[in-house]
């Protein structure tokens, strides 16, 4: 289990660039919207959010501290539901519009499953541990 440190770093790496894609189209309006470019609509800015947690999960995942383990659990917890949301919520069809899904947004959904299976199985020994 001692890659799920550095899969969950490429996963938090991957959750960035995910917010830079497309992550949907809506054909009637002619737009296309990323994690940090929704003009035209009034979702905000999602992938800021997600850029915040992928920092602190980074920062919490390197630490060899069982309190750092606890709080990137917290971390990772909010990325999840915050991608859940976004899953959800952002390619939702409204007034009969039905907008398509695109890459980026299945990118995001991707890996943050990835950062919560890395963070549910940290790799750290415990006080008062052996090798047996």
């Amino acid at each position: 289990m001692r890659f799920l440190k550095w899969a969950g770093a490429l996963a938090a790496v991957l959750l960035v660039i995910s917010c830079f894609l497309p992550w949907i189209t809506i054909p009637f309006r002619n737009i296309q919207l990323t994690g940090v470019d929704t003009t035209g609509t009034n979702f905000g800015k999602p992938g800021y959010f997600h850029f915040l947690n992928a920092a602190f999960f980074l920062l919490l995942n390197f630490i060899p501290r069982i309190w750092a383990k606890r709080w990137n659990l917290l971390v990772i917890g909010l990325n999840t539901g915050w991608a859940l949301r976004n899953f959800l919520l952002i390619p939702a069809c409204s007034g009969g519009i039905c907008p398509d899904r695109e890459i980026g947004l299945y990118l995001m959904a991707f890996s943050s499953l990835a950062m919560l299976v890395a963070g549910l199985f940290p790799q750290m020994k415990l006080p008062g541990e052996t090798n047996s």
